[in-house]
C-alpha cells in the first residue's frame, strides 16, 4: 500500500494507457506516481549452506538405551536404540527418536 506525501490518503492504482506506463495517483490531490516496469538487481550475492550439528551426536546413539519393544519400519529388525526429547510445546508429549540396531539396516524414524 502506498500512501499520497501530500495529504495521507490511500493511492489508487491505475494501468498504463497508450504512451503512459502505469501510476499510483491521489483520488483527492494531483500527486501522481509512475511506476517503473524494469527491475534493477544491484548485486548478486551467492547463499552458503550453514553447516548443521546433529541433535544427537554418535556417541549419543552407540551409548543410549535400547529397546526389544520397538520392530524397526525399514527391515523388521526388532532392537533399537532410542533417545526422546521435546521438540513441541511442554503441553505435547516427547517425541522418541529410534535408531535400527541391526548392522545392514542402520535408519532411524520417530514417533511422536
Amino acid at each position: 500500500m502506498e500512501f499520497c506525501p501530500t495529504c495521507g490518503n490511500l493511492l489508487q492504482f491505475e494501468l498504463p494507457h497508450r504512451d503512459r506506463p502505469s501510476r499510483f495517483f491521489c483520488p483527492s490531490c494531483p500527486y501522481v506516481s509512475n511506476i517503473e516496469s524494469k527491475v534493477k538487481i544491484k548485486r548478486k550475492q551467492h547463499l552458503v549452506r550453514k553447516k548443521m550439528e546433529p541433535v544427537f551426536s554418535e556417541e549419543d546413539r552407540k551409548n543410549g538405551p535400547q529397546t526389544d519393544g520397538v520392530t524397526c519400519p525399514h527391515c523388521g529388525y526388532g532392537k533399537a536404540m532410542y533417545h526422546q526429547a521435546q521438540i513441541r510445546s511442554a503441553d505435547e508429549p516427547m517425541t522418541t527418536f529410534f535408531w535400527c540396531l541391526n548392522e545392514k539396516c542402520g535408519k532411524n524414524w520417530r514417533e511422536d
